[in-house]
């Protein structure tokens, strides 16, 4: 019985931050978004999984305005939100709202005056679980 228990308490931890709520679907917009070139783009990361799988790549505009996640992929979860932060577990951060969609590719407008030799880490964030899905280091 012990050993049912302890497999239960397993599953819930590892599957922490896990929604069956389907985002995936992309709008034209979103399908449209092509990955800003280096001459674009004043900073760019690709992204690194963390707690979850998570792949793509941030960057931000010239005129750092706009955060552009492009051929972006994360797994679901409850209350996800875009960071940009000072380290990976997010001890200093900026967030940037809500996650707009799991699969495909998204802008996000950004706070003007943003240090971002300071603020250099993109964070998909589970909220209610304090869990870093994945992150990009902006360079």
């Amino acid at each position: 019985m012990k050993l049912f228990y302890l497999l239960a308490l397993t599953t819930l931890l590892f599957s922490s931050c896990s929604s069956s709520d389907d985002t995936t679907e992309m709008s034209e917009e979103n399908m449209e978004m092509e990955e800003m070139t280096s001459d674009e783009a004043a900073y760019t990361g690709d992204f690194v999984s963390s707690a979850h799988e998570t792949s793509g790549m941030a960057s931000i505009d010239k005129d750092k305005k706009t955060l552009a996640l492009t051929n972006f992929k994360t797994d679901e979860g409850p209350n996800l939100e875009v960071y940009l932060a000072t380290n990976t577990s997010a001890s200093t951060y900026i967030t940037l709202g809500a996650i707009k969609g799991v699969n495909g590719n998204y802008s996000y407008d950004l706070p003007e005056n943003i240090n971002f030799e300071t603020y250099n880490h993109v964070i998909i964030w589970c909220v209610p679980f304090s869990v870093n899905f994945g992150y990009a280091v902006l360079k």
